[in-house]
């Protein structure tokens, strides 16, 4: 019975993995990427927009 014991916990943890990986391969595309993708190129744009250009404080020095 020792082999039981032994083997429980890494066929418990791969079946949790394969669903993990199942479900975010299932998530990707779909009919929210359109709407993903518009709030990752949002939240882009204002990080863009927040950076400074690079050499403004140079030149004030």
């Amino acid at each position: 019975m020792d082999y039981v014991s032994a083997l429980v916990p890494p066929v418990v943890m791969a079946v949790f993995f394969i669903g993990l990986i199942v479900t975010i391969v299932k998530s990707q595309g779909g009919a929210n990427k359109a709407k993903e993708d518009a709030v990752v190129d949002a939240a882009l744009a204002r990080a863009e927009q927040a950076r400074p250009a690079s050499g403004e404080h140079d030149r004030d020095a």
